[in-house]
């Protein structure tokens, strides 16, 4: 059924943001990135206003290892949906890659405050934590990752924590 959807939506018969948004969803499932980013671009020209659009096109970006590109993206989206804590954990997660690990930490804690039992959030940013030398800090963060139920967590612990 998936593929079906796929198949019904070419760019000769998409003519609205969701059609393209929804296409740029089926490319990313199918790890066509470009054609993705391509196609949320499109849905975009249509309806600017779109915070998710702009979100997983950040998603195809991080993909492919654009993370600023990504950050941009994902910024967009706050702008216009500030309550999403996916976003802020995916801008997150971009800072992480680009080792700009104060901003990450920024971003993980706006992902925690919307969703308090937002694991991989905790996780990361315990990560980050012990990465600028914040050992206490980062330990509790990925204590509170084992206890929300993330398995890797404890791996952690045990490699930077005892």
């Amino acid at each position: 059924m998936f593929f079906v959807a796929y198949v019904s939506l070419t760019s000769a018969n998409c003519q609205s943001a969701v059609e393209y948004f929804n296409k740029g969803v089926s490319n990313n499932y199918l790890k066509n990135n470009k054609d993705a980013i391509a196609d949320y671009t499109k849905s975009i020209a249509i309806d600017s206003n779109y915070a998710r659009v702009y979100f997983f096109r950040g998603i195809a970006k991080s993909d492919l290892e654009d993370y600023r590109g990504a950050i941009s993206d994902y910024t967009k989206s706050i702008e216009i949906d500030s309550n999403y804590a996916r976003v802020f954990y995916s801008r997150a997660n971009a800072n992480y890659y680009l080792k700009n690990y104060r901003e990450a930490i920024v971003d993980y804690n706006k992902s925690i405050k919307i969703n308090p039992n937002y694991a991989k959030a905790y996780f990361n940013r315990g990560l980050s934590n012990i990465i600028l030398e914040e050992k206490d800090r980062g330990c509790l963060d990925l204590s509170k990752a084992g206890e929300l139920g993330l398995g890797k967590a404890f791996d952690s612990i045990k490699e930077y924590c005892n």
